[in-house]
């Protein structure tokens, strides 16, 4: 391909606002554009490596039994109703009607739709298991795009949908595809972890998220020193260590407390430790109407486990309330809300509250917090005694320095999450009518079921985070746009000569036959980042040699042709 006809060329000028390298780098290259925000043009060197990427992922896919198929990208949104996903999504669906008043969703995720075509024939055990995936373009209104392709509101992906007969049969496929990932990933030069994290609207017990580190990812998971731990933020479990639990009961005393609304300043005030303080986080329910969150004065609330794990809710349907909400609703007082006593404040001023305690809290004794009244706290308050929970469970927040169940110590890890895999069980088997085969016994059985997805245009960010340097991209040589950037300095038959040679030979090569002056095109060259850069210039005319460069490297060889040729055939068979 000649440079001079060649559509999305490379440009300097971006706005101040564009900082992650992969938004910047992959708009100044040439290789996307945005349209508005959260979607992106793919430009035709965009396409060239997300081609190669899917056809990767593709063969690796088919290698393991997978099959690929597509599915409409509007589903019909009476199939999201039967699973219940209409309304319990983690992400606003976007709807559409059309001209007969049929309801359609703009594709998000398509377990339902994978269901409902497979429910269509009658699967027996022997059909079993099986796993059918797609590339497709998903929709996704995010509240606030960043990043370029980090964050997007509309992005191909590869999702499949695995159909097992149980459990056990599952688990083998699961485990088979955490491989078949990590061989993608590895193939893309990515080194990806499998994060232990939480299932959110997908639905099912467990999934794990596949992640390349990176300090401008959105994803933080907590490990240790000894990596014998993994986990996500929002699934992650710490060690309690009890306080004071043998301690004798004391009297519950209700004492003046002239200090700020801080945890730290009740510490202060009292002269006792955080850990003897009870916490108490005030949020407010779409489904429930009050929720207080109650833990230990050193810990935090886990937002995640309290809205999902314990109290079943949807993601977003909790939020915290603000300080006038507190007197107005709750008929505490910020700063001072209490356990003890709160569920008749809160029916004072015609209110229910739900009242979710962690763990902790069974690890103090004669514990210290507010007491829903402006400047006064309790001492010597005790779960059970003083206050009951509704729920009781984990709801902690796992953070660096911490120590995990084992012991270690927490450390807390950022990084771009590339893909995930679920176990969805009968999750919406046992939902949608009919999603059934006929087991071993002759009787219909509901499909065991998972997912497994990949954002292409998010690896390929990744990508581009993890090979980089100052001047631009370095593309893996199995991904890269072209395989060869030749330059001409002058001498333009020559250098036709050769890129006819190298086309002939079945290599691609990017030609940059442009009138500019050569350190433009040796910019450009960095900037895009092929994996080799071929020159032709008069001085190296003369005596029949090139200049051959790799983009990762600073070293340069002058070759003659039978040299050039050699060595760019070894290098891409290896």
């Amino acid at each position: 391909m000649k440079y001079s006809k060649f559509f999305g060329k490379t440009f300097s000028s971006l706005s101040s606002e564009i900082v992650i390298p992969s938004h910047k780098l992959l708009l100044k290259a040439g290789f996307i554009a945005e349209s508005v925000a959260g979607r992106y043009y793919m430009l035709p060197l965009g396409m060239k490596v997300q081609n190669k990427m899917v056809n990767i992922i593709r063969n690796k896919m088919d290698k393991s039994g997978a099959m690929e198929m597509i599915t409409p990208v509007l589903h019909p949104l009476e199939l999201w109703s039967e699973s219940g996903r209409d309304s319990a999504t983690g992400f606003e669906l976007t709807t559409i009607t059309d001209r007969r008043g049929a309801v359609f969703a703009l594709g998000g995720t398509a377990e339902e739709m994978f269901v409902d075509i497979v429910r269509r024939y009658n699967i027996s055990y022997k059909d079993l298991p099986f796993n059918i995936y797609q590339f497709s373009t998903k929709f996704r209104d995010e509240t606030r795009a960043r990043g370029g392709l980090l964050r997007v509101r509309e992005f191909l992906m590869k999702d499949a949908y695995a159909f097992t007969e149980n459990e056990e049969q599952f688990t083998k496929l699961y485990q088979e595809m955490t491989e078949v990932y990590f061989d993608i990933y590895s193939s893309f030069g990515l080194k990806a972890k499998a994060v232990p994290a939480h299932n959110g609207f997908i639905g099912g017990d467990y999934c794990h998220e596949f992640v390349v580190d990176s300090q401008i990812g959105e994803t933080k998971y907590l490990t240790t020193e000894s990596s014998n731990y993994i986990a996500h933020e929002d699934v992650a479990k710490i060690l309690i260590e009890d306080i004071n639990s043998n301690d004798e009961l004391l009297e519950i005393q209700e004492v003046e407390a002239d200090r700020a609304k801080t945890i730290i300043a009740g510490s202060e005030f009292h002269n006792l430790p955080i850990n003897l303080q009870i916490k108490n986080v005030a949020f407010k329910s779409t489904t429930l109407g009050l929720v207080l969150a109650v833990i230990r004065g050193d810990l935090d609330v886990n937002v995640t486990k309290l809205e999902q794990d314990i109290l079943g809710l949807v993601e977003g349907d909790i939020e915290p309330l603000e300080d006038s909400e507190v007197i107005d609703l709750l008929g505490s007082y910020p700063g001072f809300i209490s356990p003890v006593g709160i569920k008749e404040c809160a029916d004072s001023k015609g209110q229910k509250v739900t009242i979710v305690g962690d763990s902790s809290l069974r690890t103090i004794k004669n514990a210290y917090t507010g007491s829903n009244k402006k400047k006064v706290d309790l001492l010597n308050v005790n779960i059970d005694r003083d206050y009951t929970l509704d729920y009781e469970g984990d709801i902690s927040l796992a953070v660096e320095g911490l120590k995990a169940q084992n012991g270690d110590v927490l450390k807390v890890n950022k990084g771009i999450e590339v893909g995930n895999i679920f176990q969805n069980a009968l999750h919406y088997t046992s939902k949608m009518k009919g999603a059934d085969f006929t087991n071993s016994e002759g009787k219909l059985a509901p499909l065991y079921m998972g997912c497994f997805g990949i954002g292409i245009g998010r690896t390929l960010a990744a990508v581009v985070e993890v090979h980089n340097d100052d001047n631009g991209i370095i593309w893996p040589k199995n991904i890269a746009p072209y395989q060869i950037h030749l330059v001409n300095i002058g001498e333009e038959e020559f250098a036709e000569n050769l890129y006819n040679e190298l086309i002939d030979a079945g290599y691609e090569v990017l030609w940059d036959d442009r009138d500019v002056r050569p350190g433009v095109k040796f910019a450009d060259c960095d900037l895009i980042g092929n994996p080799l850069r071929v020159v032709v210039s008069s001085r190296l005319k003369e005596s029949n040699q090139f200049e051959l460069k790799f983009r990762n490297s600073s070293d340069v060889h002058i070759l003659s042709k039978e040299e050039l040729l050699n060595k760019i055939q070894d290098f891409y068979a290896n």
